[in-house]
């Protein structure tokens, strides 16, 4: 899986020398457009890079990826040639997964750490805990999607848009539920792992203990809201995240780490 940043990455509105690149990764069943409406609050220096997975959007032609290792070496071969500006990473739920195994690929192989790794609405990887929603077929999958709510799950009323949406829901719970994280693994870059305090599938404990997984700093943060608290509480969230973003801009300096 060699396709470069073009095919991978969505920028919905350029910049012609980012302090700064967020690369943003979906929750299952989502897609690039989930992050159109950030650049629009985030400073006109930081530059969004949404995550385009394939099996939607204008990647529908093409399979969803059914195992996490392909996905996250996708993502960071076409992240690389990227990485000569500071860049943070930010995922929710299976978004989160993806982005720890994409930034332990990043520094393992290429010697490149994220300026900041900032995981969402996810337990980590010792705590994981798999979701067998996709065993059910199609009406287990659409149980869950309406479960956890979110702004998409009303599309899935419309046979039209159920028809469309479907193969990237199976195919990311298919992806999640044969995911079996290592525990052992370690990064260097600073994690901050927020979470809804209504969320039902990840605790604040679970979301503590995020700290494992990095030798760097690691800050929590604790939201009102579910699973999709960063869509109803909006305004928190991404003030918030507009924070953090300047403390990780003026820590990172011109380049990204290098760890050697």
């Amino acid at each position: 899986m060699a396709e470069g940043s073009d095919v991978w990455f969505r920028r919905f509105r350029r910049v012609a020398r980012p302090r700064l690149r967020l690369v943003c990764l979906p929750h299952a069943g989502g897609s690039a457009s989930a992050f159109r409406s950030w650049p629009q609050w985030l400073p006109e220096d930081v530059e969004v890079l949404a995550v385009n997975l394939p099996g939607r959007q204008d990647r529908l032609g093409e399979d969803c990826v059914s195992d996490m290792g392909r996905l996250a070496d996708g993502v960071a071969e076409a992240l690389l040639p990227l990485s000569g500006e500071p860049f943070a990473l930010f995922g929710h739920s299976m978004g989160a997964s993806v982005a720890f195994e994409v930034a332990h690929r990043l520094e393992q192989r290429y010697g490149t750490v994220p300026a900041a790794l900032i995981v969402s609405g996810q337990q980590p990887p010792a705590r994981y805990r798999v979701n067998e929603a996709h065993l059910g077929g199609d009406p287990g999958l659409l149980a869950e999607v309406r479960r956890l709510g979110g702004e998409g799950a009303a599309f899935l009323d419309s046979p039209e848009m159920r028809e469309l949406l479907m193969p990237a829901i199976r195919g990311d719970f298919a992806l999640m539920g044969a995911y079996r994280p290592d525990p052992s693994l370690r990064i260097s870059a600073p994690v901050d792992a927020w979470v809804g305090d209504a969320d039902v599938d990840v605790t604040v404990e679970e979301t503590r203990a995020w700290a494992e997984v990095t030798t760097g700093p690691f800050a929590y943060r604790v939201f009102s809201g579910d699973h999709f608290y960063l869509n109803a509480q909006s305004a928190e969230f991404t003030g918030a995240l507009v924070e953090r973003l300047a403390r990780t801009a003026s820590k990172a300096g011109s380049a990204p780490h290098q760890v050697r």
